[in-house]
């Protein structure tokens, strides 16, 4: 009989101890070790379709073609690299209710419809619930199996006997091995269950997507090594409460990580947004103070958004610095220049930023335009609503030049921008620019003159 052994294992990020412990040595959250049964036999094996051999130079392997193929919404193909890949396994994130499982329904519906062998496994609902679904997006004409199903044995058997050439299953955390005595979602049963998901994935070719739980904070549950083992990662991200959300690639091994799918949850469904630049700058009163235009660049897609800041008298010792959608400590250093070359006394005030449509900024290019709103709100005055600003600040109020500056004006130019206030290093890239007037600035200090 196999031996076994008796572990604790942190159910945050997978630590394991032969004791229990109050707070985890890791991640140093408390209570979270569970006690779990450990059967050696039963440790995550390596992947069989990746075999050793000999080392080989670069030019002895032979490489081959990814062919992918078309998920039929061109947002998630965007988000992918181009289209599903045979053999990959994708794992998608997101928010309890924010369209996962209808988003890989409809994925499900227009594969089956292209003649793909589809089987979508469900550990949450039943078969009837599904179906209601499936009712409300309009879907009962694809021919796509599905089935109820929580244990990794049954779910291995009906692969075999299917061969599907894409695979859903929603959710990981459902699904169980009963060799494993921990309970289902518990750190073994997740690494366990995806090890043999991939080696399936791996031997036979076929695409899968599973869709995970996120923890409190965001990420994914489960230990860490859960987004190692898999080829790509998604998120999908936005407000419950709202109805447009981001779809956003944070690992890809065959695509860019950078790329963002926009979609708008409708009764229907899904739909993907086309130009989502009219999403994030539409409606509002473009030519209030605190309101700003610029042009930011996910991946291989330029995207104007519009940014607010409300700067107020702060009513406590501490002045609040609060920003949704840019980070905070971006703010602290943009008001720091602000105080420092402008001469404007701000550490008296509170300051509220606020990137409209609920995009994450990362890039520092939006710099100038987050600087600009702040001097908005501060001063009252507001700058013409046709005016794009584009531009990262330096700590010594130097404004830098940023990369794809054509692709960002060029975006503007489509939605009817006549101005754009861009780093004058990047002026002799758009010196062939028509149609739209192009003011270089060098430091904070010339900003201020296009305030109205």
């Amino acid at each position: 009989m196999a031996k076994s052994k008796t572990k604790f294992v942190c159910q945050e990020c997978g630590y394991e101890s032969a004791k229990w412990m109050g707070k985890c040595m890791s991640c140093q959250q408390w209570n979270t070790f569970a006690e779990e049964t450990e059967v050696r036999e039963q440790m995550c094996q390596s992947v069989k379709g990746v075999t050793g051999g000999k080392p080989l130079t670069l030019s002895e392997i032979t490489s081959f073609k990814e062919e992918r193929y078309d998920t039929g919404i061109e947002e998630f193909n965007r988000v992918l690299g181009g289209g599903i890949i045979n053999g990959s396994l994708v794992l998608v994130g997101g928010d309890p209710g924010i369209g996962k499982s209808t988003l890989l329904m409809q994925v499900a519906a227009l594969a089956a419809l292209n003649n793909k062998s589809v089987l979508y496994v469900s550990g949450e609902e039943s078969p009837s619930q599904l179906k209601i679904r499936a009712e409300r997006l309009s879907l009962l004409n694809s021919n796509f199996k599905i089935m109820a199903e929580t244990n990794m044995i049954n779910i291995k058997k009906w692969s075999e006997d299917i061969k599907p050439d894409l695979l859903i299953i929603d959710s990981i955390q459902t699904v169980y091995d009963p060799e494993i005595s921990s309970t289902p979602g518990s750190v073994s049963q997740v690494k366990e269950t995806t090890a043999q998901i991939m080696n399936m994935t791996k031997t036979t070719d076929m695409a899968t997507f599973i869709i995970g739980h996120v923890t409190k904070q965001g990420a994914i549950a489960g230990p860490r090594i859960l987004e190692h083992m898999v080829d790509t990662v998604l998120y999908f991200e936005g407000d419950n409460s709202g109805s447009y959300r981001i779809l956003r690639a944070v690992k890809n091994r065959f695509g860019s990580t950078n790329e963002i799918g926009v979609f708008e949850m409708r009764d229907h469904g899904l739909k993907e947004v086309t130009n989502p630049s009219e999403l994030f700058i539409e409606g509002g009163d473009k030519d209030t103070y605190g309101t700003v235009i610029t042009a930011s660049v996910e991946g291989t897609r330029p995207l104007l958004v519009e940014i607010q800041a409300l700067i107020s008298h702060s009513s406590f010792g501490q002045p609040r610095r609060v920003a949704t959608g840019v980070d905070s400590n971006r703010i602290s250093m943009l008001m720091a220049v602000i105080e420092k070359k402008l001469g404007m006394q701000l550490q008296n005030f509170d300051a509220y930023l606020n990137v409209i449509g609920g995009l994450q900024l990362k890039e520092t290019a939006v710099d100038l335009a987050v600087l600009c709103a702040i001097l908005s709100s501060y001063k009252e005055r507001a700058f013409d609503s046709n005016t794009l600003i584009i531009g990262e600040v330096g700590l010594t109020g130097e404004i830098r030049g940023v990369s794809h500056i054509e692709k960002r004006i060029n975006e503007g130019k489509k939605l009817g921008f006549k101005i754009a206030i861009v780093p004058r290093s990047n002026l002799e890239v758009l010196s062939n620019m028509t149609e739209i007037r192009i003011i270089g600035v060098s430091n904070v200090s010339e900003v201020i003159e296009y305030l109205s």
